[in-house]
């Protein structure tokens, strides 16, 4: 009699298989449509190929493109087919890494500088290589059987002995390709029907300019054409829309290869990031947070009570300080831990929420460091809330608002959520984090929200709620993250004295809503094609004068806007009126003032956006009042 195993769906209804049946075939036996869109699977928060037998009660999730999860895995596919190619071609050439970035991926490779037209050689030996529909296959080896497959290869070779000891190997092959690789890939380079390779750049191994330099080709790939044409249209007004580029030309913030991924932010700049964080703290005031100031440098030994000396420490900034090491902090939590623990708290005490806009530093590599959507020096609105068991319920119910005062109130953007659960390389035990995803799937359940898993994606420490958000190209972005974490109070000891006089462990929310404040400003910046609401402009009004007699009317008129704490303009330059009007629309001025003859006799000003809407003539009392009121309610203009 064959042996049954009880299989759990992501919506929580359970069936029984063979012991020993694989994803593709749950896949199947669900549909014809999920079985020809799967890429991987989920099995108990670890991502597996399809063909991975499964012999023990399981919970599954299966991995399609809809997936931020099943992208990556349809990616770095891609770029082992690219490294691939390049093997074909140029024989001599040596891999190194081949990680997936956000939409895309890149592989880094140690061969002869390549030219553009060496990338569309590849593009074609690529198609070639999807054409053969080569079986993709998964090999586990130990330690010894691995460095004599890839000896001819110094950087695997060097990858392999960082590995520890016992540690089972893995590594892909298809066709006559071999790749040292963790997995899961999709099952044929069949699936792989569009890809583009988009720019080779140089880069050091490990980052290191002491190394060789290498190759680093990028790609993006879709399982449609009808996806890649589409995403090429998109990249054509993305171009024109790129936070960098915008960023550049009104001087609001620029980078520097002295300190590469941390931005340089003018006058301008500032303006911007310091109202979005005004906008925060005018909600925190009314949401019940206390903001705190915390150190940057901590010995490792705090990183060793929190888990990230274990966990994160690749990623963080290590300096010998006193001939200790410490660390630049790369999160806000163990120092928040450190504050609860100045006092004795009680039930009364709690909800606690601790608000922190410290700089972050985390030690991304070179490659994949791009404006302000990814860098190494940031500031999220970060804070933490510490809880009772039965405040999660409501805590994660007010965050849940509070994004969506944030993102749909006040910004008109549109998003989705995912629950992340448990990763492969987690800090505490399994029940714990049983314990804490069941906590966070049923608030979402209760307040009736619509949400998608995104399994093994959860921080080490606890699952995560992320909000993707979609901008006006229908590009979605992570932004705001609430997780939640029984690991951190555990480790650090914290507790409270219940209703029943008894100590009790309490819970620790981790939340960011804008996320990063940095990186949503250069989503924001794309989203509105540089054109912000008027309450977040740098510069919000320009007074034009029509000749250089109307100075002093003009300067009166800016006076009495800048007592009010409007932010005002003059262009009294004795250029054209239709050259000055054309910079100001170009600065992304949201109001454009001119003033002659007319307005200076009628005390009125000539209204016009940054649209070249003309809204005509208006004393100038009447327009100071309507430009308050639409600043005071954050209105977004009619683009």
């Amino acid at each position: 009699m064959v042996e049954k195993i009880k299989i759990t769906f992501p919506d929580g209804s359970k069936k029984s298989y063979n012991k020993g049946v694989t994803a593709k075939e749950i896949a199947e036996s669900i549909g014809p449509g999920l079985a020809r869109v799967a890429l991987a699977a989920s099995i108990n928060d670890e991502l597996v190929d399809l063909t991975r037998p499964i012999n023990k009660d399981s919970k599954i999730s299966i991995l399609t493109f809809d997936t931020h999860k099943g992208q990556e895995v349809f990616h770095h596919s891609t770029a082992h087919v690219l490294a691939q190619a390049v093997l074909r071609l140029f024989p001599k050439a040596k891999l190194t890494i081949g990680p997936t970035v956000e939409g895309g991926f890149y592989y880094d490779i140690d061969t002869k500088p390549l030219k553009p037209e060496d990338l569309e050689k590849i593009e074609n030996e690529m198609k070639r290589i999807v054409e053969e529909d080569l079986e993709v296959k998964r090999y586990e080896v130990n330690r010894e059987k691995a460095l004599k497959l890839f000896k001819d290869n110094k950087y695997k070779v060097e990858l392999i002995k960082e590995l520890p000891k016992d540690e089972k190997i893995t590594y892909y092959e298809q066709g006559e390709f071999k790749d040292l690789c963790r997995g899961p890939h999709v099952s044929n380079t069949g699936m792989i029907k569009a890809f583009k390779l988009t720019k080779v750049s140089s880069a050091y191994w490990r980052a290191d300019a002491k190394n060789t330099s290498l190759q680093r080709i990028y790609g993006v790939s879709f399982p449609d054409k009808k996806d890649l044409n589409k995403f090429t249209e998109l990249q054509k007004e993305a171009e024109k829309r790129d936070h960098r580029k915008i960023g550049k030309e009104l001087e609001w913030f620029t980078f520097h290869e002295y300190s590469p991924g941390s931005a340089f932010f003018f006058s301008k700049g500032t303006i911007i990031y310091n109202e979005l964080v005004k906008f925060l703290r005018e909600e925190y005031r009314l949401r019940g947070y206390d903001e705190v100031i915390t150190p940057l440098v901590y010995d490792k030994a705090l990183w060793e009570t929190s888990g990230h000396w274990n966990h994160f420490k690749e990623d963080m900034f290590i300096l010998n300080v006193d001939g200790r090491e410490f660390a630049l902090k790369p999160m806000n939590c163990p120092s928040h831990c450190l504050m609860y623990l100045n006092s004795t708290k009680s039930y009364r005490d709690l909800p606690l929420r601790i608000a922190d806009f410290a700089p972050l530093h985390r030690n991304e590599l070179k490659g994949v460091l791009g404006g302000l959507t990814r860098v190494r020096k940031f500031s999220q609105d970060d804070a933490h809330i510490f809880c009772t068991m039965d405040q999660i319920e409501s805590e994660i119910k007010s965050l849940l608002d509070f994004t969506d005062k944030i993102y749909k109130q006040t910004f008109k953007m549109e998003y989705h959520l995912e629950l992340s659960t448990r990763p492969n390389k987690a800090m505490g035990s399994k029940e714990v984090w049983e314990k804490a995803e069941i906590a966070l799937e049923n608030a979402l359940k209760k307040n009736n929200l619509k949400y998608k898993v995104n399994p093994g994606d959860g921080a080490f420490y606890g699952p995560k709620i992320d909000l993707h958000v979609k901008d006006s190209l229908g590009r979605n972005w992570q932004c705001a993250t609430i997780q939640l974490d029984f690991n951190l109070p555990e480790r650090f000891k914290l507790a409270y004295e219940g209703k029943d006089g008894v100590k009790h462990q309490p819970v620790m929310i981790h939340r960011a809503l804008l996320g990063s404040v940095d990186r949503f400003m250069g989503v924001m910046i794309e989203h509105f094609a540089g054109k912000l609401p008027l309450w977040l402009s740098p510069v919000q009004i320009k007074v034009l004068t029509v000749s250089d007699k109307f100075s002093d009317y003009a300067c009166s008129v800016a006076d009495k806007m800048k007592i009010l704490g409007i932010r005002v303009d003059v262009d009294d330059r004795t250029e054209s009126i239709g050259k000055k009007v054309r910079e100001a629309q170009l600065e992304k001025i949201n109001y454009i003032l001119v003033v002659g003859e007319n307005e200076q006799k009628n005390k009125t000003v000539a209204v016009r956006t940054f649209n070249n809407q003309v809204h005509g003539e208006k004393k100038v009392d009447e327009f100071i009042s309507e430009v308050i009121k639409e600043i005071s309610e954050r209105k977004l203009p009619d683009y």
